[in-house]
C-alpha cells in the first residue's frame, strides 16, 4: 500500500530511514538494470567509517572522574576511614565511543572494462549533520569523483541537517536532486521539491553520447514504501523532527485523518 504523501513521507525521517536507505538503494538498482543492460552493470558497494560521538553542550559536561559519598554520618577525622563509613557511590557518565557506519551507494560501470561511470548517491543523517566524521567522510568521497571524469548522481531526499555546498544559495524546497555531469562542472543540475510535491524523474548520464537513461524516482520511492510495509510499521503518532511550518503541519495532520477514516 502507498504512502499517503504524494511525495516523500515525512514520517521515514528518523528511526526508520536507515531501513528505508538500504532498500531504496535495492530498489533504484533493480529500476535501472532493465535501463542500461547489456552494455552496463549496476553494483551497489558501501563506505565503511568510524563515527564519533559529537561533543555535547559543553555546559552540560560534567567531569570525566568523580566520585560521591551518600549523605550520612562522617568520620570523626577528616581523610579517616572508620569502619562504620559507607562506600562512596559513583556517577556515571558517559564515555565518547566509536560506532562503525556502513553506507551503500550505486556505481554504474561499462560492462566490458568495468569502468566506473555514475555515482549514485542517496545521503543519510550522518552525511548532513555539521562536524561528523560521516559528513567530513562524504564531503571528501565528493570531491574525489568530482575532480574526476564520473558522473555523480546524488539525491537529498531530508529535510533535517545542511544541504551540499554551492556556491549559489539553492532554491527553497524541502527535496532536491543533483546531476553532475564529468564534462560539464562545475555547473551541476538540480531538481527541488516541496514536501507536497511528487518527485519527478531524473536523468542518469552515461558514457560518452549514449543517451541518458531516465530514473522513475517517484515510482521507485512507491515501491520501496510498499515492499517495507511502511503503511502499518510507521509511528505515524509521533513528533517530526525536524518540525514542519504550521501550514504543512495542518496539510500532514489533515492526510493522516483522512487515512485513518478509510481504515488504512
Amino acid at each position: 500500500m502507498p504512502s499517503p504523501f504524494p511525495g516523500i513521507d515525512p514520517y521515514l525521517e528518523g528511526p526508520d530511514w536507515e531501513d528505508f536507505h538500504l532498500l531504496l538503494i535495492s530498489t533504484l538498482r533493480d529500476a535501472l538494470t532493465p535501463s542500461v543492460r547489456p552494455h552496463y552493470v549496476v553494483r551497489a558497494e558501501r563506505r565503511v567509517y568510524l563515527e564519533h560521538d559529537l561533543d555535547p553542550d559543553p555546559s552540560s559536561m560534567r567531569p570525566g572522574v568523580a566520585v560521591l559519598r551518600k549523605p550520612g554520618k562522617r568520620s570523626s577525622r577528616a581523610g579517616a576511614a572508620g569502619p562504620h563509613d559507607e562506600s562512596p557511590s559513583p556517577v556515571l557518565p558517559t564515555l565518547p565511543m566509536t560506532e562503525e557506519h556502513r553506507e551503500a551507494f550505486l556505481v554504474l560501470r561499462l560492462r566490458e572494462s568495468m569502468e566506473i561511470v555514475t555515482v549514485i548517491e542517496v545521503l543519510s543523517p550522518a552525511n548532513k549533520r555539521t562536524g561528523s566524521d560521516g559528513r567530513r567522510e562524504y564531503l571528501a568521497k565528493r570531491e574525489s569523483v568530482l575532480r574526476s571524469a564520473t558522473h555523480l548522481v546524488e539525491l537529498d531526499l531530508l529535510r533535517g541537517g545542511r544541504r551540499l555546498p554551492t556556491v549559489e544559495q539553492l532554491p527553497a524546497g524541502e527535496y532536491y536532486a543533483f546531476v553532475s555531469r564529468g564534462n560539464r562542472r562545475p555547473r551541476t543540475e538540480a531538481f527541488v521539491w516541496a514536501l507536497r510535491d511528487r518527485l519527478s524523474p531524473i536523468p542518469v548520464p552515461l558514457a560518452g553520447k549514449d543517451p541518458d537513461v531516465m530514473l522513475d524516482l517517484p515510482s521507485a520511492i512507491d515501491r520501496t514504501y510498499d515492499r517495507a510495509g511502511y503503511d502499518y510499521s510507521l509511528d505515524y503518532a509521533r513528533r517530526l523532527v525536524p518540525s514542519l511550518r504550521d501550514s504543512d503541519a495542518a496539510w500532514a495532520r489533515e492526510i493522516l485523518r483522512r487515512r485513518n477514516a478509510s481504515g488504512r
